[in-house]
């Protein structure tokens, strides 16, 4: 096996993994920089196949990391976009509240966007929602003109080429195996060793295990939620001009099942959020019978199970039944029927949950004297995927001081 040398290893080709590295490399350009990735490319599990949208960090507890690294990250992601021609567009979203139960909601949400600086806002009435959105039926709504669009999956194939650009190289294909830690670390991946004096992991759904390969205690674990989506047939795309979005339920870390009109074309509706049956469950029944049991088995799973067993029946039957998917969108524009839609794709979401059975609201780091773990970056990660590379650089900065 062959032995290689660097100062920094970074495990992870997603978009916050890329965004680290474009980071640090931008601060301390001299240095001998890997990205190992599993996968044959660059995005290939959450950044490749989330619904795309630029978030504008309304939703978030104003001070908090998620309101802090969302407002500042999308600032960093537009300029890089605009900067090297990443496909995007800021079309704007409206949040719609369609019943009497929902307007607290939804006022306490443009509470939190004000308090965030997010300039604007707009709490429209059904008929002025009707202007922007002329098939939603609501009785109250916040137009968001900051919300957008954008390919992430060609904004990291940017990142790479930009990286390899500036010298930094990528194996892919390799799979870490194992973590050894003297005055060096060693990465095995099978193929290869990779000796190097600083670590990175931003290994989305494995980022718990790569944790504990290096030896950190995890009082987590990441489980995976699949979400999955249906798109209208062409001829039905004229019922959306932009993203619509229901009001989210408080107790649920999700943000509903929304309309979002894609970067790429077409106009893609979902995603649920399904407890998967393998880290990387794409489908229904992907099913591997180790992590299945890790997952099951642990407590966590069992509590959060128990905490919330109605919704995520909820969430099982939709993503069996297309008439009760499409059920949950008649809510927000009655016309559509199932017959308008064809099946779309799938994603899984990495959310780290405790042995409390509470999932881990903010983005979370882990780090000793050489080793930094990225351990929990939901939603809006990849909004905010140059800001977190920007906190993991400044982890960074204090090791080699």
């Amino acid at each position: 096996m062959e032995s290689k040398d660097y100062d920094l290893v970074l495990c992870g080709a997603g978009a916050t993994g890329l965004a680290s590295a474009w980071q640090i490399v931008c601060s301390y350009p001299s240095l001998k920089v890997l990205i190992i990735e599993k996968e044959p490319e660059v995005a290939f599990h959450q950044t490749g196949n989330n619904s795309g949208v630029i978030h504008s960090g309304i939703y978030y507890k104003p001070g908090g990391s998620k309101a802090l690294n969302c407002k500042k990250g999308y600032q960093y992601l537009l300029d890089f976009c605009r900067e090297h021609d990443v496909p995007h567009d800021v079309c704007g979203k409206v949040i719609v509240a369609v019943n009497e139960a929902e307007i607290d909601g939804l006022n306490r949400i443009y509470e939190r966007g004000q308090l965030n600086g997010l300039k604007g806002l707009q709490l429209l009435d059904g008929p002025a929602t009707q202007e922007i959105e002329p098939h939603v039926e609501c009785l109250q709504s916040i137009y968001v003109p900051q919300s957008g669009i954008v390919d992430y999956k060609a904004m990291a194939v940017k990142m790479k080429e930009l990286l390899e650009e500036r010298g930094v190289r990528f194996a892919f294909g390799e799979e870490v195996k194992s973590i050894e830690q003297n005055n060096r670390i060693k990465i095995h991946t099978g193929k290869s060793i990779y000796v190097s004096k600083y670590m990175i992991n931003c290994a989305g759904l494995y980022a718990d295990k790569l944790a504990q390969l290096a030896g950190f205690e995890t009082p987590f674990r990441i489980i995976p939620f699949r979400g999955e989506y249906y798109e209208f047939k062409p001829a039905y795309e004229y019922l959306v001009k932009h993203l619509i979005y229901p009001v989210p339920d408080p107790n649920f870390p999700f943000l509903g099942v929304h309309f979002t009109r894609m970067q790429r074309g077409g106009i893609e509706v979902g995603p649920n959020a399904v407890l998967a049956l393998k880290k990387e469950g794409y489908h229904a029944f992907d099913f591997d019978a180790k992590e299945f049991l890790e997952i099951m088995g642990y407590p966590g799973t069992i509590k959060l199970g128990l905490k919330h067993w109605r919704k995520g029946i909820d969430e099982y039957y939709r993503s069996f039944s297309k008439q009760a998917f499409v059920q949950t969108l008649k809510r927000m524009i009655p016309k559509v029927e199932a017959h308008m839609f064809k099946r779309g794709g799938s994603g899984v979401r990495a959310q780290a949950i405790d042995k409390e059975g509470n999932l881990l609201d903010d983005f979370l780091i882990v780090s000793n004297e050489s080793i930094i773990n990225l351990c929990n970056a939901p939603s809006p990660a990849a909004t905010s995927c140059l800001a977190i590379g920007e906190m993991i650089r400044d982890v960074f900065s204090k090791m080699i001081e």
